[in-house]
């Protein structure tokens, strides 16, 4: 083998070896950052929950108008389904006895804001106050002790995050919107639910969208059809020994 070969075979090899070592620091690197972004307890908050079990959430959020209501609470019980209402709180200072009705027929609340705002653009005490005021009237007139918050447009940013932490409030958003906000209409609105539905899944939907009448029955008898059962918020989520990772997964430790 004369010099000029194995010169060039040297070099070759070289470059094999440094770009090979390239790949691996890459991989491990990337690999690690990836691992470390889908398992580690993600200041996030809960989108889905990872669960074997067919069983879903649904909830509405509840900010404005009342024609709704009424027809909202028929379909649920015809189904025998208990639901969660993120309540604004402005709404709730002029619809005392709808927040009552839906106590009565054993539906859950859920913490909205007082008044609705983008809570990225607040202060930390204007979170604080936007969250605490809507629990105090919410628990004046039923009692009960709220501790799910959904942020008004799904917004949320580290602030956020830390005052729902603060004051022990659980964030939780959705992986499924039905985007009945829209006005898409009922065909669309029962397509888009029922083929992105999966176990652990949170199913927004607003109560004050037009011809609610027309889907949300439709779209429960074909997931009650699918196996699926309809539960509370809160009795989906994992109250203890949990992580959330990037994506907003709740899973549990155990």
């Amino acid at each position: 083998m004369n010099s000029k070969v194995k010169r060039a075979k040297a070099f070759f090899l070289s470059i094999t070896f440094f770009a090979t070592a390239l790949l691996l620091v890459f991989a491990l690197v990337y690999g690690i950052k990836y691992i470390c972004s889908i398992n580690d307890n993600a200041d996030m908050p809960i989108y889905r929950v990872d669960t074997d079990e067919k069983k879903i959430a649904i909830t509405f959020d509840v900010a404005w108008g009342t024609e709704n209501i009424n027809k909202i609470a028929e379909i649920l019980d015809k189904h025998n389904i208990k639901a969660t209402f993120f309540l604004v709180g402005s709404w709730v200072d002029d619809n005392k006895e709808l927040v009552k009705m839906l106590k009565e027929k054993g539906h859950e609340f859920g913490n909205h804001s007082n008044t609705h705002p983008n809570m990225k653009e607040l202060s930390d005490e204007d979170i604080m106050n936007e969250i605490e005021i809507t629990s105090e009237k919410i628990s004046n007139i039923t009692g009960e002790n709220v501790k799910l918050f959904r942020p008004p447009f799904g917004e949320v940013n580290e602030d956020v995050m830390d005052v729902c932490e603060a004051l022990d409030y659980t964030a939780v958003k959705w992986d499924v919107d039905s985007q009945d906000w829209k006005n898409i209409g009922p065909v669309h609105i029962i397509e888009r639910v029922s083929k992105s539905v999966q176990p652990g899944s949170i199913v927004l939907f607003h109560a004050n969208s037009s011809n609610v009448e027309e889907y949300l029955d439709t779209i429960i008898t074909q997931l009650e059809s699918k196996g699926y059962s309809m539960v509370k918020v809160s009795d989906l989520i994992y109250k203890d020994s949990y992580t959330i990772n990037s994506s907003g997964v709740q899973k549990t430790r155990d």
